[in-house]
């Protein structure tokens, strides 16, 4: 193990035993972990600038106290049977975060359920990992990795290829000078609002919505209202006046799943030419339709440079990948690339073109298709299976149900294994007494007849 090794002992300090301490905290806090191999002590007492025999009489101590082992041939290790004591953590100090980062630290969920019908996950199973795996390491093989930083608009053929796919599939009007390429939809997000929000500005969200985006509206300083949403989806006359960014989700209102009307289309397009304002075009779960065929979405219907459009790869591929993008109109193209840049300069260029290459090559329109009806299938599954109508919805990985006592119902499907969501975890305003079930993760088999931990 290769240490840079900080030693200050003082002109006249007892230099064996700063080493000493300093190598036995190491080993105490798990910066040097069960068997590490130590520098030889000529290279460690030329590292800090020491005694050969200062560095000898510090290890063999602290052999002899059971932290350091010696094996023959082979060097001088930290023991086996060593184990951390626990970290000592840095004093808190005065400093506080913003009230829109206070509260617990975000986690991953935990697994360990029988039947998993979390929302918003694909089945990692039918991820194309061989093709994927192969693209990746073509990349790795061809390409000379650029030393300098990469282009923040994202890679080039990355951006023509979903210019070309999002023309082909949505029937969007976009250039790949149009596309910036993101960490999923969520830095998108992160990037309109640098650009667009001032301190205070009004911005407007469905209610109930994904919370993640509320949260961010706040922590750059915006005033989120909640808007009410219908049948028809988000209800444009319930828009605050003074609203400047308006975030929606039409093709798959998120959580409860309604279609944007076409007369609400044509109604918030023009509110937000009246305005002034920025649509945010969320196309949540677009990818699966099961019936109808999509409404054209409100970028391709935007004459006058009023739409954002957001979109990733989450959800037909993984969300780990982190690959998303957004379609920029012309007047805020330069602004969102300069964003980027100032955030985190660039993404990761191989996957990026691993993926330029997986779109061209016609295999994310293969695996789409096969997913569809995979998710199809798993969907009707349930559908037949719940005690309870669905809220109508003809699109994505997930159904609504609104059912008296909900968190009841979810605590005991939780006691048998099962794992649902509430409605009101996305609820700002007003609470709903709903459930949300995802068919993402959740084994076809798994999917009951009849749910019998139901009230």
């Amino acid at each position: 193990m290769s240490v840079d090794w900080q030693l200050d002992a003082g002109p006249r300090g007892d230099r064996t035993t700063a080493l000493y301490q300093q190598i036995r905290a190491a080993v105490l806090d798990g910066r040097l972990r069960p068997g590490d191999r130590l520098p030889p002590t000529r290279e460690l007492a030329l590292l800090v600038r020491v005694s050969r025999g200062t560095v000898t009489a510090a290890y063999d101590r602290l052999t002899a106290e059971g932290f350091l082992e010696g094996r023959v041939g082979a060097g001088t290790f930290v023991a086996a049977g060593v184990r951390p004591a626990r970290t000592r953590r840095a004093p808190s100090g005065a400093a506080r975060p913003r009230e829109a980062f206070r509260g617990p630290a975000p986690t991953a969920e935990s697994g360990g359920y029988t039947a998993d019908f979390t929302v918003g996950v694909p089945d990692p199973r039918l991820f194309p990992l061989p093709s994927w795996r192969r693209l990746v390491a073509a990349e790795l093989r061809a390409t000379r990795l650029p030393a300098g930083y990469a282009d923040p608009a994202g890679h080039a053929g990355l951006r023509a290829a979903v210019a070309r796919h999002l023309g082909l599939a949505r029937g969007l009007r976009a250039g790949a000078e149009d596309v910036v390429v993101t960490n999923g939809a969520q830095q998108a997000f992160d990037l309109v609002g640098r650009v667009l929000i001032e301190p205070g500005a009004v911005v407007a969200v469905e209610e109930p919505g994904y919370p993640p985006v509320r949260r961010l509206w706040a922590s750059l300083g915006a005033r989120v209202q909640g808007v009410p949403v219908d049948a028809e989806g988000i209800v444009v006359e319930r828009l605050p006046a003074r609203a400047r960014l308006v975030h929606v989700t039409p093709s798959h209102q998120f959580p409860l799943g309604a279609v944007l009307s076409a007369r609400r289309r044509a109604a918030l397009l023009e509110w937000a030419e009246r305005r002034g304002a920025v649509i945010v075009e969320d196309d949540y779960d677009s990818e699966y339709r099961f019936a109808d065929r999509p409404l054209e979405p409100l970028q391709a219907r935007d004459a006058h440079g009023r739409v954002v459009y957001v979109g990733s790869f989450s959800k037909t591929l993984l969300p780990s990948l982190r690959l998303g993008f957004l379609v920029a109109p012309a007047s805020l193209r330069t602004a969102l690339v300069t964003a980027r840049r100032l955030t985190d300069w660039h993404g990761d260029p191989v996957p990026q073109a691993a993926l330029a290459r997986f779109i061209d090559d016609g295999l994310l329109a293969r695996h789409v298709r096969r997913t569809r009806n995979e998710y199809a299938a798993r969907r009707e599954a349930l559908l037949r299976s719940l005690p309870w109508a669905p809220l109508p919805s003809v699109a994505g990985l997930h159904v609504a149900v609104l059912v008296e006592g909900a968190a009841e119902i979810a605590a005991r499907a939780a006691a048998r294994g099962v794992r649902v969501e509430t409605l009101d975890r996305y609820c700002a305003d007003a609470p709903l007494d709903g459930l949300a079930l995802g068919v993402g993760l959740v084994e076809p088999h798994r999917i009951p007849r009849e749910w019998r931990w139901s009230p």
